[in-house]
């Protein structure tokens, strides 16, 4: 008997695929080959009357909008020109960039960084020797993934917004 499956198991395994394949086919054509159910004829002209009216429907009255109270101002504080200074334009916190766009950095990773306070592009470019360390030290299981996947460069291209630069180095974004 086991020479018997070893000499035609093949064939018989090509031949039930083949059976499968035919009565999948034969019961998929006797669905697409009944007919539609069908519509109802149109009444004759002579059996309709008046139309029907639609049932009223009573309304809610719509709500009257309460304009909101005006809040108190305040007068704004006197400022002498002379003695103040520009600022230094600081920016404002947004989200921050999105650091997927970095090969290597996944939705975890992503999260991890923001928890440790890198936000933006401009910072992973900008960071040194020991900075990396230091955010190294801090990743747990993404230990050393900064250095492999090259990070400070590609968020150089990404801060710049040379788009064309990071992808003929790195790849499509």
């Amino acid at each position: 008997m086991q020479e018997f499956f070893m000499d035609y198991g093949l064939w018989l395994l090509v031949a039930l695929l083949v059976v499968i394949v035919l009565i999948f086919l034969l019961s998929g054509k006797g669905k697409a080959d009944a007919p539609a159910e069908p519509a109802a004829p149109p009444a004759p002209a002579s059996l309709v009357s008046e139309p029907v009216k639609a049932a009223s429907v009573v309304a809610a009255p719509e709500p009257v909008p309460v304009a909101p109270a005006p809040l108190p101002v305040e007068p704004a504080p006197v400022v002498d020109p002379v003695s103040v200074s520009p600022a230094v334009p600081t920016p404002a916190p947004a989200e921050g960039d999105d650091l997927l766009r970095l090969k290597g950095v996944g939705p975890k990773l992503k999260a991890l960084l923001i928890d440790l306070g890198v936000t933006r592009f401009a910072q992973i470019a900008g960071w040194t020797d020991s900075d990396i360390a230091a955010i190294d030290a801090k990743l747990g299981n993404f230990k050393g993934r900064p250095i492999r996947d090259q990070w400070v460069d590609q968020a150089k291209y990404l801060a710049a917004g040379d788009i064309a630069g990071f992808e003929a180095k790195y790849g499509k974004l």
